[in-house]
């Protein structure tokens, strides 16, 4: 068990809809749980790391902004929560990130990228997602996931996974090697 502190819950109007936020603090840093509805069983989550390129300037280099976008309005529409987790650029930090960019910018797919860094493929890890889960008495989830390691990952943190539900957006012209290496060498499911 990992040392896990929260937050009280507070409103958060988002352009998709209300919510209830809570903040959640552990040993590796500060996470946001947004959530809609009160269920406890078969519930939509999606568990987001961070990615302040994607999600907060719309880079175009990845999908993550489009996989956050479309999941907060999935669970605006028919309830759920999102975990947003503080695991930048898949674990290795915004400054390693960075480095990689400049590496994938030199030829480097992302994952030669990580490795001439010194870092696994995807340093993330789901412990926490699975603590929060678990604080927040949730039974058992519907996955929004294109990642097969997350969906591993909680099962083996307890967690039961009813369904794994894709999040597919379409690639742009930067994004589309990208995401041809995240499907070939770590497994997504993109349907390219």
């Amino acid at each position: 068990m990992t040392y896990l502190q929260k937050t009280s819950w507070a409103k958060l109007p988002t352009s998709y809809g209300m919510f209830k936020m809570t903040a959640y603090k552990d040993n590796s840093g500060e996470h946001l749980v947004l959530q809609k509805g009160t269920s406890k069983n078969n519930v939509l989550v999606r568990l987001h790391s961070q990615c302040l390129t994607g999600d907060a300037l719309a880079s175009l280099r990845c999908d993550c902004g489009e996989q956050l976008g479309l999941a907060l309005q999935k669970i605006a529409q028919e309830g759920g929560l999102l975990i947003y987790l503080q695991q930048e650029g898949r674990g290795i930090g915004l400054f390693n990130k960075i480095m990689a960019y400049h590496y994938q910018d030199q030829g480097l797919d992302t994952v030669e990228a990580n490795a001439k860094l010194g870092f696994k493929d995807d340093a993330r890890e789901y412990v926490i997602a699975a603590e929060i889960l678990k604080d927040l008495g949730i039974k058992s989830i519907c996955l929004l996931t294109n990642n097969p390691r997350k969906v591993s990952a909680l099962r083996q943190a307890g967690i039961e996974i009813i369904q794994s539900i894709p999040l597919l957006v379409k690639p742009n012209k930067v994004n589309t090697s990208y995401l041809i290496t995240k499907q070939a060498k770590l497994g997504h499911n993109l349907k390219l």
